[in-house]
């Protein structure tokens, strides 16, 4: 069903805000998790909780959001999750203690799960397939732009007024969403042929849920050395096998393999896990560099992380008249090479690194991510029926959300060992008798105030090199997704009018 002209303007804004209210409070917390701990009186463990309890209900969660839609109408299921996922914000902005902050966060994330696959699927089911390329570009702005906006915006708001704000700013951008929802887009049939599937929902969801968790507690109880890990892994295993031997079996199973049979889809799906572990985890790397090794405060380090978001814009502007142009894999080769670039240029990072370097790295990735995210999306859905795009959407928000949490947990754990053992190898460059090195830091060896010094160098130093790791492995990770391309069969797209080249572009 395609919308009226004078609707489509309100179907890109309630898309867009209903992405960005996601993606915009994935990351809004994290900076207000320190003065949200003190003022519920919580533990640093306790407070991981606020983050943990939002992640994995939504990870749980998004692979019902399709079957939900395709059950009970497309604007019915998104309207609800758009006005509960503000009405709990407010919830959350009120909470006066731990249990209720977790509680709210897990229906929030239960809420919030819907919000990016279904917004994404109104756009392709309501603008004609030759806009597509248009609209997936105002669609990806807000997956792009919403984690650079949210550690800015939440360090500006917790300075000015309180951590409660990060919560409260969803409720006019929700608002505006969900009458933008119910004023453009039809009200859509129930498709009923189709039954749930409880016990391939339940298999899943314990797979994922269990997996999240093993990733999100890891590294706070050093990974398979703590019994609580190893039993996450044991059991998300299980599940995940009794779940696709159930899914081989099941006449009307929760996930509908017929959509693996389509190559572009399944190519897609592992192209996108990839694209979540080199989107997200630059994002959670950069701030701590910044802020730990840099002394930038909370609001100079998100001001520089910004220009990646502003570089979002531009790309996504030319990224479609780009693709209409040479094409949607040769524009996501020249996505791929400029996202990798600029993870390399960051391993060079060092503690004597200029905010100019920072913010022409910044630049360089946010031009190339758009251009990889774009271009896959469309493909990936391009020779797929109308019918299934729904839950398509939501396996590609899944598989993307799995990407990132991957991310995240590997490169922390990578930073935090690497740190260690770099620090250790330094030291052994440092004794009593080097004498040369002692002069630079100002005394000789013992306990004063230049062995302090020079013990907090060493541990900056190594910290750096650990960071570098990090940005050399995303680089090489981003490089490895070049060769699955020449798998991808895009679908050639009818030609297109001048008029309709130069709207695209804009």
């Amino acid at each position: 069903m395609t919308a009226r002209p004078r609707s489509l303007l309100l179907v890109g804004i309630a898309s867009m805000l209903a992405t960005m209210l996601y993606a915009v409070d994935s990351t809004i917390v994290n900076v207000a998790l320190p003065h949200m701990q003190g003022s519920l009186q919580a533990t640093q463990d306790q407070a991981a909780w606020i983050v943990t309890s939002y992640i994995v209900v939504s990870a749980i969660a998004t692979p019902l959001a399709g079957w939900l839609a395709t059950r009970y109408g497309l604007r019915q299921i998104l309207s609800i999750a758009i006005a509960g996922f503000t009405a709990v914000s407010v919830l959350c902005g009120i909470a006066t203690g731990l249990t209720e902050m977790v509680v709210f966060r897990m229906v929030q994330g239960a809420f919030g799960a819907a919000l990016i696959p279904l917004s994404q699927v109104v756009l392709l089911r309501e603008f004609p397939r030759d806009q597509h390329a248009r609209v997936m570009a105002l669609w990806g702005m807000g997956v792009m732009v919403g984690p650079v906006i949210g550690p800015t915006l939440g360090g500006w708001l917790t300075d000015t007024w309180s951590w409660r704000w990060a919560f409260f700013i969803n409720v006019p951008i929700g608002a505006i969403a969900w009458a933008s929802l119910m004023a453009s887009v039809p009200r859509s049939e129930p498709d009923t042929r189709r039954p749930f599937d409880m016990l391939g929902f339940v298999l899943l969801s314990l797979g994922l849920g269990l997996f999240q968790l093993m990733l999100d507690r890891g590294q706070t109880v050093d990974w398979f050395e703590a019994t609580e890990v190893v039993g996450y892994a044991f059991f998300s295993v299980v599940a995940l096998y009794m779940f696709l031997v159930h899914t081989n079996t099941a006449r009307d199973p929760f996930v509908d393999l017929h959509l693996f049979q389509d190559r572009n889809f399944t190519v897609s799906l592992v192209m996108m896990f990839v694209v979540g572990i080199t989107i997200i985890s630059p994002s959670v790397l950069l701030p701590g560099f910044l802020q730990y090794l840099k002394g930038y405060t909370p609001t100079q380090a998100g001001w520089l992380v910004a220009a990646r978001g502003l570089s979002a814009i531009v790309a996504m502007m030319v990224g479609a008249r780009l693709s209409s142009a040479i094409g949607p894999r040769q524009t996501m080769v020249i996505g791929i090479l400029a996202a990798a670039a600029s993870l390399w240029m960051m391993g060079s990072f060092s503690v004597d690194t200029q905010p100019g370097e920072v913010v022409l790295t910044g630049v360089i990735q946010g031009f190339g991510t758009p251009l990889t995210f774009m271009p896959l999306t469309m493909v990936g859905f391009s020779t797929l029926p109308d019918r299934a795009r729904t839950e398509a959407g939501s396996l590609h928000t899944l598989l993307r959300n799995i990407g990132a949490s991957v991310g995240v947990s590997m490169t922390v754990a990578l930073l935090a060992r690497s740190a260690q053992v770099n620090q250790s190898y330094l030291s052994e460059y440092f004794t009593p008798f080097s004498y040369a090195r002692w002069a630079q830091v100002g005394g000789p060896p013992g306990a004063n105030t230049a062995t302090g010094v020079l013990v907090g160098e060493i541990g900056r130093q190594a910290t750096a090199i650990a960071y570098a790791n990090d940005f050399y492995l995303l680089a090489a990770c981003t490089l490895l997704t070049l060769p699955m391309l020449l798998a991808l069969r895009p679908r050639r797209a009818a030609p297109s009018t001048p008029a309709m080249m130069a709207d695209a572009g804009h």
